[in-house]
């Protein structure tokens, strides 16, 4: 799937965000358009296209028509998986587009910040030393979005980081997509500040969910893992100050071998110490940014864990605790386990090997990290109906 193209600019003054559309739409609309022009050959009069944004030209050189001062963006190779009112943004100085937000999807997310405070050994987006995005970015990708989708991550990076500028976030969200759920994923250490989770509350989004991940259930594993001294005894501080808040929690478990062997020990703490915890999310490794280098260090196949997970899932979810798993192929699972599976990663990010076509829970199943192409588990194989 195709979320970027690279153009050549002319007359773009400042990198600019906003809608893309083959339309045609009232002058007072149009400064929130890029205009595609699919068919190098035919260009609209100047009249029919003053306002826009911008043109965005599928041609190998510029239309030689004028185009009342319009910037202009060519050269692009293919612009045909651009949908109509996705969220774009397009880089003044070299014409490189970046698809922000797709209407059709339920996996969009705002990327905050690629600064974070935590070094997460298996981080699958790791921090940068400077972090090139902007506020002003997000509140106007919120401000341009169209209905009210389902669902909007709010990732980076570390979220809370931003401080100030997460609760003005969040009040626009509130604001203009009160029906849609913002899933902010954090590492929960910033929560150990009540005064912080406090405005937090204020804000009073209404489908408000933090995501907070615990690794273990001794703080020297869980630390080691996130590599920050003390992050374990401020997650677990901020969990309870969500609690107190009445704020929706979910706790995620990515599972690695460091700490595979303590699973049932972090499920019998989640259940004895959380709870309130609305949903908890047992996850499967993606292959990108620190994983890789770790990634001998860290991957067990799913079909070695499986009896674990088996049981610790058996365990919380008798308990009437809300139980999922995310990123796990049904192939590598217990029969048991294929309820709680979700079809968890990212469309955009999400294959099927060749054997996967022929597998007749394709449907059901959420595939492979396209970065796990040719590193995955040795047991993934079609499942055919004649043999459920």
């Amino acid at each position: 799937m195709r979320l970027s193209a690279s153009g050549s600019p002319r007359g773009l003054i400042a990198n600019t965000i906003a809608r893309v559309t083959r339309k045609s739409h009232e002058p007072s609309e149009r400064c929130q358009y890029f205009l595609v022009l699919d068919d190098a050959t035919t260009f609209a009069s100047p009249k029919a296209v003053q306002g826009y944004a911008g043109l965005l030209v599928a041609a190998d050189e510029p239309p030689s028509l004028p185009m009342a001062d319009v910037p202009i963006v060519s050269r692009f190779h293919d612009l045909s998986f651009l949908e109509e009112d996705a969220i774009v943004k397009v880089s003044a100085s070299t014409g490189h587009l970046k698809v922000l937000y797709r209407p059709s999807s339920t996996c969009n997310a705002l990327f905050v910040t690629s600064a974070c405070n935590s070094r997460c050994i298996m981080c699958s987006q790791p921090p940068l030393k400077e972090p090139d995005e902007t506020l002003d970015e997000q509140l106007r990708v919120v401000d341009l979005i169209s209905g009210q989708p389902e669902y909007l991550g709010i990732t980076g990076g570390e979220p809370t980081l931003l401080k100030e500028g997460l609760f003005t976030l969040l009040e626009r969200l509130r604001d203009r997509l009160p029906r849609t759920t913002a899933h902010l994923l954090t590492n929960g250490r910033l929560y150990a500040y009540e005064d912080f989770v406090g405005h937090l509350a204020e804000v009073a989004h209404p489908r408000l969910s933090s995501a907070i991940p615990l690794y273990a259930d001794i703080a020297q594993l869980h630390d080691a893992i996130v590599g920050a001294p003390g992050a374990f005894d401020q997650a677990v501080h901020g969990i309870y100050n969500v609690a107190k808040y009445s704020l929706t929690l979910e706790i995620r478990v990515v599972l690695q071998r460091p700490t595979i062997a303590r699973l049932p020990q972090l499920s019998e703490f989640i259940y004895r110490n959380l709870p309130f915890a609305n949903h908890i999310a047992f996850m499967g490794l993606e292959n990108m940014g620190y994983a890789v280098k770790n990634w001998n260090a860290l991957w067990m196949d799913p079909v070695e864990y499986a009896p674990i997970l088996e049981a610790c899932v058996r365990s919380l979810f008798v308990r009437r605790m809300n139980v999922s798993l995310y990123n796990l192929q049904l192939c590598t699972l217990p029969r048991s386990l294929w309820g709680f599976a979700r079809k968890s990663i990212s469309d955009y990010k999400a294959i099927y090997l060749e054997e996967c076509q022929v597998c007749d829970t394709k449907e059901l199943c959420g595939g492979l990290f396209a970065s796990s192409k040719r590193r995955h588990s040795e047991s993934l194989r079609p499942i055919r109906r004649n043999s459920l």
